[in-house]
């Protein structure tokens, strides 16, 4: 195919098939890869905006690329997909995680899962990733072309017609997805095309909290903590970071995920509930009783559960209206329940977000109710697939996203090869 040529037919029924896939990110290479596997005879563009295809993957896991999760902690896959967990669940039966984790290896890749059940590769290098996908587009002479942002696709007889700014590809079918921020600005280049959209919000951020005194213990990591968003049931759990702004870690990042709606909702203020610890409330009532009698001549901040730090500590004591050198014995009743109530239910007030590093997720984009389940292809618009961050599936962090990617660009490829009548 000519870089030089303006407008790049699509072909007839005596000619190759074309399908055009809209952004070079996980699902858009994966799905690009599968099809011409499924489909060697098929002509394979893939359409990016940027200068490089992969960027977000090469970001992804702080640079080492947390591509998958074994899952092994997940009692149910709402846990972790807070919009699309049932068509997640119908398409891991076709694509799932061990899947994800022999693709990789077959391709060379030697992969590794850590404690907390995140699979990275054993380089712990993105770029491993990035270069084999690369590797894989340029070995199955699949036409990347960059710097190429779409700015329009409409229906052209049976197929359609795909407009960038130098460019007009005429295609058979079109697979969008596009990520970053696929907002209904983003989607402008399907003005033409009717589907229902959900609005796009950010998924994955941390908060922004006004306490100054909590600011200053930033840097402080609590092993296990519980957050919530007041006035819902909303919750995440695991490790918190205290940050020079507020709060992070995947505690905050899970609830910024399941809650995503509801802080859009409420422009990102309201007031976030954490507790520090696991026990529970009755548990550790009785902890701190019998620390009054075990310790009853020590000072209140020198005897302290062993999952918070000894600064932490201290800022909890004071939330609790307690002088950090009073006696232990001292402690009445009244006390114990004011120090128990801000272990278990720390109320902070959010005066808005930051986001995560450089790696962000939105939730929203195409409605799930306009695709085929079973393929990911649109119901009103024979040949138009959607993959990955374009819909509105989403997840928490954890290598959730980019199995989301995986698995839905391996069923988008086999439902247009299958259309094709090349699989059944």
């Amino acid at each position: 195919m000519s870089v030089s040529t303006k407008v790049l037919t699509f072909a007839g029924k005596t000619e190759k098939m074309r399908t055009i896939v809209v952004g070079a990110g996980a699902a858009g290479c994966f799905a690009a890869i599968e099809l011409k596997r499924l489909c060697p005879h098929m002509e394979v563009v893939l359409l990016e905006k940027s200068s490089k295809p992969l960027a977000k993957v090469a970001i992804t896991g702080g640079g080492r690329c947390n591509l998958t999760n074994s899952f092994a902690q997940v009692k149910s896959l709402e846990q972790v997909y807070p919009r699309g967990h049932r068509l997640m669940k119908r398409h891991f039966h076709r694509f799932s995680h061990r899947d994800t984790y022999e693709w990789f290896e077959r391709e060379g890749v030697s992969l590794i899962t850590q404690e907390d059940q995140c699979v990275f590769p054993l380089s712990q290098d993105a770029m491993e990733i990035v270069g084999t996908l690369t590797r894989l587009i340029r070995q199955h002479g699949i036409n990347l072309y960059t710097h190429s942002k779409v700015n329009s696709i409409s229906h052209e007889g049976n197929g359609y017609r795909v407009e960038t700014a130098d460019r007009t590809f005429l295609a058979d079918h079109v697979l969008i997805s596009i990520g970053g921020q696929p907002s209904e600005a983003g989607f402008s280049l399907l003005k033409t095309i009717p589907l229902k959209m959900e609005p796009s919000r950010p998924s994955l951020f941390s908060f922004c909290i006004e306490d100054t005194q909590l600011r200053t213990l930033m840097g402080i990591v609590v092993t296990h903590a519980k957050v919530s968003l007041t006035g819902t049931k909303a919750k995440g759990e695991g490790p918190l970071l205290i940050t020079h702004w507020g709060v992070s870690g995947p505690a905050v990042l899970r609830l910024s995920s399941v809650a995503a709606k509801e802080f859009a909702e409420r422009d990102y203020q309201g007031d976030i509930s954490i507790r520090w610890v696991q026990d529970e409330e009755e548990d550790l009532r009785n902890y701190l009783r019998d620390t009054c009698l075990r310790h009853a001549e020590k000072k209140l901040s020198t005897i302290h559960p062993e999952a918070l730090h000894s600064r932490l500590w201290e800022h909890l004591i004071a939330r609790a209206s307690l002088q950090d050198d009073l006696r232990w014995k001292a402690m009445t009743d009244k006390d114990i329940h004011r120090l128990t109530n801000v272990l278990t239910n720390d109320v902070y007030r959010m005066t808005g977000k930051n986001r995560f590093k450089e790696e962000f997720v939105t939730c929203g984009g195409v409605a799930l109710s306009n695709l085929h389940a079973e393929t990911l292809e649109a119901k009103e618009h024979p040949g138009l697939f959607f993959a990955g961050e374009a819909t509105d599936v989403d997840a928490v962090t954890g290598g959730f996203n980019l199995q989301a990617a995986w698995t839905m660009g391996y069923v988008a490829a086999h439902g247009i090869a299958a259309r094709q009548g090349d699989i059944q």
